[in-house]
């Protein structure tokens, strides 16, 4: 009996979808024994999208990046026995497709759909939202939201890191209470990330044995504001070396995580605006969702 899969694609992801790359996705799924039904994202949100339709699916398969797989999630975490996933990677940065080792390229990663295995998967509840693999403030996480589309497809990866280097002069150190599994700590960070990846933005990388996407720990790093150039010489170091354990460069394992600030705060969740937070705790929803890898 074949099997009902729900395909979202985000048209936009990326440098674009053609029409011939979906039709050999939707093409193979069906060979591999599916019903497939497709749903665009010019119809709503990848998260409306998921919530209205995935509980009559046994599979839900997106296509697009980060931003695409984030709603996706969402969605399936407001889904009564939500279906496994699956992710065909789009976009630019891509950090999920990076942390899975998924292939952009379309015939080998619904190969590795076809042929995978469902795996659990860490979800970040943030307040009342959720994410897929990191929520973060300060130094370069308004580069993804606040970087034009057109500049992604057309300087890919580079997008990013222009953006980043441009928005320095603005970054503001905030004075930060952290209360997390094992302790507090407090101090002045230009940069906090709560992860579940072993890439952020597509430049920082954490090492593959830090990082167990079904562990129930979530990874925090932390960097704290330079007061010379020797400080911003070791921080920027320790994020070449992917070491992050410094004296201006922490990382941390929790499942729960309370930052504290003197005034609202902008945050990103998996690369779109996440809002501004004067107090905000993340959860780790241990294995929540299941992942076809």
């Amino acid at each position: 009996m074949h099997k009902k899969l729900m395909l979202i694609v985000n048209p936009y992801s990326g440098r674009g979808l053609s029409n011939s790359a979906l039709g050999v996705i939707v093409s193979l799924l069906s060979e591999g024994g599916y019903i497939v039904s497709v749903y665009s994202t010019e119809l709503g949100t990848a998260e409306e999208l998921t919530r209205a339709f995935a509980a009559q699916y046994d599979l839900v398969v997106c296509v697009g990046g980060d931003g695409t797989i984030s709603g996706v999630v969402a969605g399936l975490m407001q889904t009564e026995n939500p279906p496994p996933f699956g992710f065909i990677p789009a976009g630019t940065a891509n950090d999920m497709a990076s942390t899975l080792a998924l292939s952009k390229d379309p015939k080998l990663a619904v190969s590795s759909i076809l042929k995978g295995r469902p795996v659990g998967l860490d979800i970040g509840c943030f307040n009342d939202k959720y994410f897929a693999y990191i929520a973060a403030f300060g130094a370069f996480t308004g580069v993804s939201y606040t970087t034009r589309q057109s500049a992604k497809r057309a300087l890919g990866h580079l997008a990013y890191v222009i953006g980043g280097l441009a928005s320095v002069p603005a970054i503001k150190p905030q004075h930060t209470v952290v209360e997390y599994d094992d302790g507090v700590i407090e101090g002045s960070f230009i940069f906090g990330g709560v992860t579940n990846s072993t890439s952020i933005a597509g430049f920082v990388k954490l090492d593959r044995k830090d990082v167990d996407l079904g562990d129930g720990l979530f990874e925090v790093i932390l960097v704290k504001n330079p007061v010379n150039t020797l400080e911003l010489g070791d921080i920027i170091r320790s994020i070449l070396d992917h070491t992050y354990h410094s004296d201006n460069v922490l990382l941390l394992h929790t499942k729960r995580i309370v930052f504290r600030f003197d005034e609202d705060v902008a945050w990103t969740r998996d690369g779109e605006n996440g809002g501004c937070h004067r107090t905000l705790e993340i959860v780790n929803r241990r294995q929540a969702l299941k992942i076809i890898i």
